[in-house]
């Protein structure tokens, strides 16, 4: 592909990977409308949002076979598929910060390969890591906030909002930043060695960029 980087490599054009990654996307796309209609506009961004974020390469190059490989976008839509199933360890704070490590992947991805923006492979897997641990810090200050101005009890773990309570609670989120922090690194390290040393390097794409 013309004036793609080396993150492009990873793009894939076979038919097998692109059916399993349009059934993932199909199965957000019903999530997002189940959302929709129960007006839980929460879930249905989430949804939108992933799922735009997947179908990006084959709408710009106007080809459906051209797809992320569908293991990169099971893990970032992880929250989904514990949403969908109701299955515990698919709605923890590790699989959500899992997945966003994976849609930060996707998004290093994309910008080296619709943008003028390249990326090593040091760089993609140090972007994962820093939007992860960014989001975590984010999601904990809207918890923080939401405990503090609507009661709610999302970092303080009881009311009244005890000495004991309190350390108990702020205990808790640092091992939700650690965990945080802990997901960046995997997935930094599922960039370096599912991408770099198992990505087949060969041309798995159009030659050329879109218009």
């Amino acid at each position: 592909m013309s004036g793609a980087g080396r993150l492009a490599t990873v793009i894939e054009t076979e038919r097998v990977n692109a059916a399993l990654g349009w059934g993932l996307v199909g199965l957000v796309t019903a999530v997002a409308l189940a959302s929709l209609s129960h007006a839980d506009l929460a879930w249905t961004a989430f949804c939108v949002g992933v799922g735009g974020l997947a179908v990006v390469p084959p709408l710009r190059f106007r080809d459906p076979r051209v797809m992320l490989p569908w293991e990169v976008l099971l893990v970032a839509f992880l929250p989904v598929l514990g949403h969908v199933l109701a299955t515990w360890w698919l709605t923890t704070d590790v699989s959500t910060y899992l997945s966003v490590a994976a849609l930060a992947l996707v998004a290093s991805v994309e910008l080296d390969l619709f943008t003028s923006v390249r990326m090593t492979d040091a760089v993609a897997g140090f972007f994962v890591v820093v939007t992860t641990m960014a989001v975590a810090g984010l999601w904990a200050i809207a918890q923080w906030l939401s405990d503090v101005y609507l009661g709610t009890t999302l970092v303080y773990v009881a009311r009244p909002i005890t000495p004991a309570v309190e350390a108990a609670s702020l205990t808790a989120l640092m091992w939700d930043l650690v965990a945080a922090t802990g997901c960046g690194l995997l997935g930094c390290a599922l960039f370096v060695l599912y991408f770099r040393r198992r990505a087949n390097p060969r041309a798995r794409f159009p030659l050329e960029r879109p218009s």
